[in-house]
């Protein structure tokens, strides 16, 4: 296999098989080609596609950063920005590849068709978690931030306090930790069988990557964001 092929780019970073997905590009059965070939099949600049590829596999993680030291309001908007909306570029990628997966292995391999139920099920879950927050606590939590930088009160919100939401929160962040510890098992922690195919090997490390950006974004929130918010909610109502 050359360097540049399509196989390759998958193998040396999976986050690339989203791009070549976008594009109708298979990456899979006829990975061996190289990206000059499959641009002059599908009409595509290849200066263009390895520009998306590069931005793609130049992405650092933000483990170095406090994030205790931001203000709530912009750690709210983080989490939309960054894991929010991973959730949702992800999870139709996914998917896809696991009703793939099924199709052409669930027969050898029944365990897919667990880990795809499984799946759906947190995909489900999740959207509506994140709806959630940013309709009914993210906003209350910029509100009570901006009153503290105007120096103005705050209105109980129509929840009552944050601790109802936030209670709420905790236990389906519970639930979906849960959901992915079966999905590690049953993936043998992310390990392809021997007679993986590419699609396998990318949606298992897909899968992965999900649980790890979850576990992240679980952090940020039930140890940064949520125990901050309630001390900011005793502040004003101390105050009163």
């Amino acid at each position: 296999m050359g360097k540049n092929t399509i196989g390759n780019f998958v193998a040396q970073d999976f986050r690339t098989a989203a791009i070549f997905s976008k594009y109708g590009i298979d990456f899979c059965c006829k990975g061996e080609r190289t990206l000059e070939e499959v641009c002059k099949i599908k009409n595509l600049n290849e200066a263009n596609l390895l520009e998306e590829l590069n931005t793609v596999m130049d992405l650092k993680n933000d483990y170095g950063i406090d994030f205790n030291s931001w203000p709530l309001d912009l750690l709210v908007v983080y989490i939309e920005k960054t894991h929010h909306r991973f959730v949702e570029q992800k999870t139709p990628v996914i998917i896809q590849y696991l009703d793939k997966l099924c199709n052409v292995h669930g027969n050898n391999h029944p365990e897919l068709f667990q880990i795809n139920e499984l799946f759906l099920r947190s995909a489900g879950e999740l959207a509506q978690h994140m709806k959630k927050e940013e309709l009914i606590l993210f906003p209350f939590i910029k509100e009570m931030m901006g009153a503290t930088k105007s120096h103005d009160s705050v209105d109980p919100p129509h929840f009552g306090t944050v601790n109802n939401p936030i209670k709420m929160m905790m236990e389906e962040h519970d639930n979906e930790g849960e959901r992915f510890k079966k999905i590690a098992v049953l993936t043998n922690n992310y390990t392809p069988p021997e007679d993986a195919c590419n699609t396998y090997r990318v949606t298992y490390a897909m899968l992965e990557e999900f649980e790890q950006d979850l576990h992240k974004h679980i952090h940020l929130e039930s140890n940064i964001l949520f125990p901050k918010a309630k001390a900011l909610e005793k502040f004003f109502s101390d105050k009163e």
